[in-house]
Formats: structure tokens, sequence, C-alpha cells
């Protein structure tokens, strides 16, 4: 039981942790800025590379990582290093090529970028939704469940218990704080995870004898009755191909093909459209910094391999009739998943392997990293919602109102994510990682080529994006049903496997790029037969035109939405008592009169938001940085290839 490792020592580190990131978090929210649209959700735009960098790091690694990635490499090896290796050159196009886009067209969100680059509403309204609907479904789910599988296995809690905990402390400070929070405590809890993963990983190896006993050891790595009779059991083994990343096209678990090729359109719309991710770019107080944030996030994502693939083979090596069993019902015993046990394989390695004081570190580590990527979530969901959704129905919402919007937003998903619980539970997935993967392969690619599309080809239509993201959707879904309806046979069962070709012959990354051309097909093709947005609204909005000193023209007829200046607040002065100041400081809001911003201020602000500028030193030496993490990347990827 968990209380047999658990110490006073453990619980002191958590306590410590707690402690240092609510003071992180309240001391955000009463910095300046907390009181506009462009304070909560952009953090003021005033952010440095280091905190740009570390938020968007610490935002993607959340707890899917310590349970999806570790059990994924415990299954099949490196291959799954190319997910995180990949993923280096696109957090350079988000830095270079992306975000220059973004800023200079001025959009606090992506459903707002393809309404200024489009028009109308459908593309935007549509995004909204589907991107709040995959936010419940997917991201939020997997980090309470892979948090729940972590703690079980180290605390022993009650899972509503600990989901509930977590929630409350986690939305007390994004609601509060807005995006400055998440950012200040993304770069805290970057720290702390990295510590407590580096301790792990140097443990490991000096427990297993280093790296050539760790490629020895974990090819024969298996439980003992598969050991026994490996040729019956064989899907115990480990796979002969463990130390390369390049698979074979047919037969390798992450084909090359689809790992150069599909997972590039995952990669796109994962570093370079999703709203998590951008609106941290999006937060730098110039493109320098933007540059160099994405360029820091890019060279701590070589790090994975080390603090988490290597300690989940490990893991495997140590533990092999735990995490390698091959027989559904052993499996059930072990960690209560039929379909296998490798998600275990990291919280089993601290649990065992940690001495005390530091076994409460990566508790700590794991609680930051599951917090972290609920609080980057919960805030690029908010903002969404309140500039996407909302001002659909409320068009003149003023500041205050979009303020209080987007914290009960944050509130309301909350509530959806406790009550989708149960069906996780049920729901357990023998490789968390891979089902992650392949959902996105079914929903990325048309998006990611709408993107692509708007900003490098001028004749890209509304009616061309949002035809080509109906039939992409259309094609996912109905692969997707397919999975869920024809799921794979377990391992070591007698099951037949009676899969329909299109899910046993066709990889889901290799159908992301089936995917990819089906969507732009069908895009260009009813973009050459619709009418093309004419020159004078593609200013700022497409790379060609991003340089352009003039703001595109804008048409009521478009569905734009015009925003009223804040009225000045009533002569008599409300009254303000205790219970009316805790609700302002809450929601960001104030009673005291808002001066009225003079036309050369409104300006003023407006360049500040989209000002491309960039000083020549920085931009020389985010450059070098961008050129440096490339060519180690290029070489690593040749050296476990």
């Amino acid at each position: 039981m968990a209380e047999d490792y658990l110490v006073a020592s453990d619980y002191v580190m958590i306590v410590i942790y707690f402690v240092l990131v609510l003071a992180v978090g309240l001391w955000s929210t009463f910095r300046p800025n907390r009181n506009s649209a462009a304070g909560y959700f952009l953090a003021g735009k005033d952010m440095h590379w280091i905190p740009v960098g570390a938020s968007i790091f610490a935002s993607n690694v959340g707890a899917p990582m310590f349970i999806g990635l570790a059990g994924q490499a415990a299954a099949s090896g490196f291959s799954v290093a190319i997910y995180e290796w990949h993923a280096v050159y696109l957090l350079i196009a988000l830095g270079w090529v992306f975000v220059p886009v973004y800023v200079a067209s001025g959009a606090f969100t992506m459903p707002e970028y393809l309404k200024k680059r489009f028009g109308g509403k459908r593309l935007r309204i549509y995004l909204s939704s589907l991107a709040l609907v995959l936010y419940v479904l997917t991201k939020i789910t997997s980090e309470i469940y892979s948090g729940a599988i972590f703690m079980r296995q180290l605390l022993g809690w009650n899972l509503y218990l600990c989901v509930v905990i977590i929630l409350a402390v986690t939305a007390f400070y994004t609601i509060a704080g807005g995006l400055a929070a998440v950012i200040y405590t993304d770069t805290l809890q970057t720290v702390i995870l990295l510590i407590g993963a580096f301790i792990l990983t140097v443990m490991s190896f000096v427990e297993v004898g280093g790296w050539e006993q760790m490629m020895r050891k974990y090819a024969t790595a298996a439980a003992n009755y598969t050991l026994a009779d490996p040729e019956n059991n064989t899907c115990g083994m480990p796979r002969k191909d463990f130390m390369h990343i390049w698979r074979d096209p047919v037969e390798g678990d992450i084909p090359w093909p689809g790992a150069v090729f599909g997972l590039t359109t995952l990669g796109l719309w994962v570093w370079c459209t999703d709203q998590i991710m951008v609106q941290r770019c999006l937060s730098a107080k110039d493109m320098s910094h933007a540059k160099g944030g994405s360029v820091l996030a890019a060279c701590l994502k070589i790090l994975p391999f080390f603090l988490w693939i290597i300690p989940g083979m490990i893991s495997r090596i140590l533990f092999p009739d735990e995490i390698a069993c091959a027989d559904p019902d052993k499996c059930q015993a072990v960690c209560g998943n039929r379909a296998g046990c490798t998600n275990i394989a990291y919280p089993l390695l601290v649990l065992k392997k940690m001495p005390d004081g530091l076994r409460g570190l990566m508790l700590a580590a794991l609680l930051a990293a599951l917090m972290s990527s609920l609080t980057s979530i919960f805030n690029s969901a908010s903002s969404m919602f309140t500039m996407d959704i909302w001002r659909r129905f409320r068009r003149h919402a003023k500041e205050s109102e979009l303020m209080i919007v987007g914290r009960v937003a944050v509130v309301a998903l909350i509530g959806v994510s406790i009550l989708w619980i149960p069906i996780l539970e049920e729901s357990q997935s023998g490789q968390l990682w891979s089902y992650l993967q392949a959902i996105s392969s079914y929903t990325a690619p048309p998006w990611c080529w709408v993107f692509l599309l708007a900003l490098f080809w001028k004749g890209t239509t509304e009616a061309g994006a949002f035809w080509g993201l109906m039939i992409g959707l259309a094609v996912g879904g109905t692969r997707m049903i397919l999975d869920f309806v024809y799921p794979a046979p377990f391992c070591g069962s007698n099951d037949v496997d009676n899969r329909p070709d299109v899910l046993t012959k066709v990889h889901f990354l290799h159908f992301a790029i089936i995917l990819s051309a089906i969507s732009v097909i069908s895009t260009v093709g009813i973009s050459l037969v619709t009418k093309p947005r004419p020159p004078e609204k593609l200013r700022r909005v497409t790379w060609w035109t991003r340089h352009d000193p003039q703001d595109p023209e804008e048409t009521d007829s478009e569905d734009e939405i015009e925003e009223e200046d804040e009225q000045p607040v009533q002569k008599e002065k409300k009254k303000s008592g205790p219970g009316r100041k805790v609700y302002n400081w809450l929601c960001g809001i104030s009673d005291e009169p808002k001066p009225k911003l003079t036309p050369e201020e409104k300006a003023f602000i407006k360049a500040k938001m989209t000002s491309l500028a960039e000083n020549k030193f920085s931009k020389k030496v985010a450059n070098i940085a961008a050129i440096l993490v490339a060519t180690l990347t290029a070489f690593l990827l040749g050296f476990f290839y």
C-alpha cells in the first residue's frame, strides 16, 4: 500500500511545493494588466523569452508525458522519441513563420485569426467549438486519467478527492491571475519538474548498470512466463528494433513515412496553430522574445528522451513481471487494465526506487506537470469561449463582462471534467500515448492545412476552407468511429482480429497523410471555383502581406464585432465593502473610473500589439540558436536511426 512508501519528509516536500506555487500564483494576481483582455489573456504582452519558453515546455509536459511517453518507451523502445525531437523543428517554425503573421494580424486567438483572414463567422465558431470539445474529451481527460494512475500507485488516495483538490488549486490561480499566473507558475513548475526527473534518470542508470547494460537487458525484459514459453507469448517480448527510431514502413509501430509526413501535420497543429502554445508566444514583449521563447522550448524538447523515455525502458528491465505482462488476466491483477500495464512504468519506478523525501519531490513534479497543463488548457479555452463564442451573442460586451465570462468558463470546464471522470475510469487504454496520437491523426490534418493555405496562398477562400474542413471531418470521423467500434484484441488473448483493413493495414500516421491529401484537394478545388478575397482585406494576415503598413479593410457584412469603449462609471461612486473588494479582485475588475483613451493612445497600444520590430543583435542570436538546436537534433535523429 502507499502508506508503506510515503514518509514525513515526502509530505513536507509536497507541502513546500504547494506553498511555492500558490505564492507565485498569488503574486502574479497583484501585478498590473489584470483588468483588461490583453492583460488577462496575453499577460499584458510583456513577457520575457525565458518564461515564454519554459511555459511552452511545461504546458506540453503534462501527466501524459510521465504516463504515456514513458509507458510507450517501455513497450517499444526508442521510436517514441520521434514525437519529441520532431517538435524541435516545428517550434522553430512557430517563432519564425507563424507568430509573425499572428502578431501582424493583431489576433488574440486562433479562431480570431481565421476570422480576420477569411471573414465570416463559420470558421471561427467551428474552430472554437471543436477545440473546446477536444479540450474536454482528450486534453483535460488525459491529464486527469494520467494523474489518477500515478496517485493511485503512489498515494492510494480516493480518485475524486485527488482530482477535486488539484482542480480547485489549479482553477484558483488560473481564474484569479489569467495568463500571467499561468506563465509564472509554469516557470517554477518547469524547474521542479526537471530536477525531479533528472534525479530519477541518474538513479535509474546507476541501478541498471549504465547504457550498455540497459541495451543488453532491455532486449530480454519480459515476464517470467513469457521467457519460459516465448513462442506462445511473442507479444510479451520487446521489439527487435527497439534501439531504432526510424521503423519499417509496414511492420513498424511508428512507420518512418508516417513519422516524417503524417506526424508533421499533427505537429503543426499542436505547436503552430493550437491556442495553448501560440498564446504564450503572443504574450512575448516583442518578436525577438517570441523567437527566443520558441527556441528555448525547442532546446527543452530534447530532454524528454533522457528524462522519460530512458527511465520508461529501465522500468521494464527492473519490473518485467509487472510492466511486461503478456496475459490479460495477469495484467488485470497487476494494474487493473487487461490491455497492458506499461502505463504504470514511471509511477512504479518512482514508488520503488526513489529515496525518502525525493519521492515526495517527484510527486510534486507530477503535480507540477498536471497542474501546468490544466492551467494552460483552462486559460486558452477561456480565451476562445470569451472572444470567439460569447461575443457572438454579446456583440458589444464591455471589458468587465468579458473578464467575468472568462472566469465562469473556467469553472464550467472544471465541472464538465469532473462529470467525465466515471467515463475515464471505464475507458482504459493499453497505450495512452498511441491513443492520443491516433485521435490527433483523425482530427488535426484538415485544420493544419487550412492554416498553412491561409498563410501561404492568397487564393484560399472561406468557402474552400470551411467545406474542406467538413469533408476532412467526415473522413477522419469515420475512421475514429471504426476505431472505437472495432478495438484491437488484447495481447495474449485468443480473440480473433476482425477489424476492417482500413484499421489493420493503414497505420494512423499513414491515415494522416491520406486525410491531408483529401483536405488539400478539397480546399484548393473549392477555393478555385469560389470568389477570392479582395487584396485590401488580406493586408497583414498572410505571410506575404505581414509587413503591409495598412490595416485590412473590415465590413459589417462580415460579422465584425466593434468594441465599445468602457463608459466612465456613474458620477456617484459605488460603496465598496469587503465582499465587493473580494469580488472585484477575483474578477479582475475595478469600480474606479476608467480613463477614456485618446486616439493617439489607442494607436500606440495597437502598434505595440502588432509590431514585428526586432533588435538586430537579438535577432542574430535567435537565428544562431535556432540553427544550433536544429543541427543537434538532426545529429541525434541520425545517431539513433
